[in-house]
C-alpha cells in the first residue's frame, strides 16, 4: 500500500475519532468519499481486480458491524467507517483490522465501565446471566438497574485504534 492511502487513512481515522468523541456521530461526508477514493484508487491500480478487492473490503467491513447496528449496539457511522476502511485495506486487511478493533473495543469498554464505577455491577449482572444459562439452557438478558446507567461508547475510537495497530503490525 502506498503512502497516499496510509496518509488518507490516518487523516480519516483521526477525524472520525474526533467527531465520534465530540458529537457522538461520524458524518457521511467523511466516510462516503473515502469509500469512493478506495474504489477509484484500487480500480485505477489493478482494473477490475482492484475494484473487486476494494468492494470486497468495503462490504466485508460493513458486514462485520451491521448485526451490532441492527440490534442497536452502535451507530450507522461506525458501520460506514469500517466499510470505508475496508475499501482501502481490502478483504484480508479489513479482517485483521476488525479483529484488532474488537480487542481495542473490549478494552475501551472495560476502561469506560471502570471509570464510571459500573464495572463490578455489570460483571456481576453478566455473571448471573451466564449462570442462569448454564443451569437452565435459556439465555435471559437482565437490563441494568436505574442506578447502573451504562455510559455510551464511541466505537469510532476502537475502529481507529484497531486499524492503526493492524496496519503497523509486524509482517
Amino acid at each position: 500500500m502506498d503512502y497516499f492511502l496510509l496518509i488518507l487513512l490516518a487523516i480519516v481515522l483521526i477525524l472520525a475519532t474526533g467527531f465520534d468523541l465530540h458529537q457522538r456521530r461520524i458524518p457521511n461526508a467523511l466516510t462516503l468519499p473515502v469509500m469512493a477514493a478506495g474504489l477509484i484508487y484500487w480500480s485505477n491500480l489493478n482494473g477490475l481486480d482492484g475494484f473487486m478487492h476494494s468492494t470486497g473490503g468495503l462490504l466485508l467491513g460493513g458486514a462485520f458491524l451491521l448485526p451490532v447496528y441492527l440490534f442497536g449496539g452502535m451507530g450507522a457511522g461506525d458501520v460506514k467507517l469500517m466499510g470505508a476502511v475496508g475499501s482501502i485495506l481490502g478483504p484480508q486487511g479489513i479482517f485483521i483490522a476488525f479483529l484488532y478493533s474488537a480487542i481495542a473495543g473490549g478494552l475501551y469498554a472495560l476502561f469506560v465501565l471502570a471509570r464510571n464505577r459500573v464495572l463490578k455491577q455489570t460483571a456481576g449482572r453478566y455473571g448471573f446471566m451466564l449462570r442462569g444459562y448454564l443451569v437452565t439452557g435459556q439465555l435471559t438478558y437482565l437490563s441494568p438497574a436505574a442506578e447502573e446507567k451504562l455510559p455510551p461508547l464511541c466505537y469510532g475510537l476502537a475502529i481507529s485504534l484497531g486499524t492503526i495497530f493492524s496496519v503497523l503490525r509486524p509482517l
